[in-house]
């Protein structure tokens, strides 16, 4: 697979401080998503990190034992062990948090392909939303210290289906007030290379002989890898208290044409020559240009962590009581599953910054 500095350039390495290496020394944390490129990536840092013992909880079995055997191949301190399930199956998640009653959980299960959550809002939002719901509620429930919510820059100014639920996640996971659970959440970019980036696409195109295809040559994307996003997650779990925003410094914007172009020299070929770059179109949902989650400096605070910033004040902070009811509400209609717009109605109404297309 490409790698991260094959094609981009490298930025400074962030670094664990000892404080939060040790924060999850014997501790069990559970990562929900945890086959998937975030989560796989998390699960790969956190052997290294001596807890006491990690949970992959995945609806994909594959992903979540190749894994599992490239760990154990490579002796890995601590080897995972893999529960099989949906975080919209809350009797099967509390099954396992009954089973292991985590420390820590990151919860990086989600629906995240922009263009297909559009054509499926219904699930977007049962996935996204009440996957979370449930995630956050059996954590307080069965004593976990925190409870880490992935977010996305998407859900800045959203424009897509995607991002307005994650942006509800947000929602429902900052303001909760617990005794014993601290609730946060970290934005960032696109992960290079991931599942749901353009990279696997285009290097299949490429290693085929065909056409690269993208949106818009102006498009442009904030990018980090996978290994600078799984260390800043590490970092700012064992940072959190609770209610922060975290948000991450993902540096300067990349034209998704450049990357292709770099991708297409990189396996030796001459763009526009040996293989065409085409223009498709903006898919519904999409952004020409992507927010940058640090252009108003005023709204964020320095953490000790120069890479990690947290907002200082949320416009949309309220009841996640009420905004559940209101999510579970749009769910029970069975003409949510066929009429997307009833869903864009519910999620313009709880984001005032999202307009879609109804």
């Amino acid at each position: 697979m490409i790698r991260y500095n094959d094609i981009m350039t490298m930025r400074k390495r962030p670094i664990f401080t000892d404080e939060n290496r040790g924060y999850y020394k014997g501790k069990t944390v559970l990562v929900t998503g945890g086959g998937g490129s975030v989560g796989s990536e998390l699960v790969r840092h956190l052997t290294l990190l001596s807890p006491k013992s990690i949970v992959i909880f995945d609806m994909y079995e594959n992903n979540a034992f190749e894994l599992c055997f490239e760990l154990s191949s490579d002796n890995a301190g601590v080897i995972p062990v893999i529960e099989i399930g949906s975080v919209c199956d809350k009797g099967r998640l509390e099954a396992v948090f009954s089973k292991y009653r985590p420390d820590i959980v990151f919860h990086a299960a989600a629906h995240k392909h922009v263009s297909l959550m559009e054509e499926n809002c219904a699930e977007a939002l049962r996935n996204n939303c009440m996957g979370t719901v449930y995630t956050a509620e059996l954590s307080e429930k069965y004593g976990a210290e925190k409870f880490i919510l992935i977010s996305t820059d998407k859900a800045v100014r959203p424009t897509g289906v995607m991002g307005a639920t994650k942006r509800v996640c947000e929602m429902l996971v900052l303001p909760k007030k617990s005794e014993t659970t601290g609730f946060c959440a970290v934005r960032f970019g696109n992960v290079f290379a991931s599942h749901a980036s353009v990279v696997p696409l285009f290097e299949k195109q490429i290693l085929s002989g065909k056409a690269v295809t993208l949106t818009d040559k102006r498009m442009t994307r904030y990018f980090i890898s996978l290994d600078d996003a799984a260390q800043l997650l590490l970092c700012a779990g064992a940072m959190a208290k609770s209610g922060e925003l975290f948000v991450l410094d993902m540096g300067e914007p990349v034209r998704i044409y450049d990357i292709a172009e770099r991708m297409i020299r990189f396996f030796g070929k001459v763009p526009g020559k040996d293989i065409k770059i085409t223009e498709t179109g903006l898919r519904p949902g999409e952004k020409l240009f992507e927010e940058y989650l640090l252009s108003d400096k005023e709204k964020y605070s320095r953490t000790a962590h120069d890479m990690i910033f947290i907002e200082k004040a949320r416009e949309d902070a309220g009841d996640p009581d009420k905004v559940r009811c209101l999510v579970e509400k749009v769910l029970e209609d069975p003409e949510c599953e066929h009429d997307g717009s009833i869903v864009k109605k519910l999620l313009s109404e709880l984001i005032p910054d999202y307009n879609p297309e109804i």
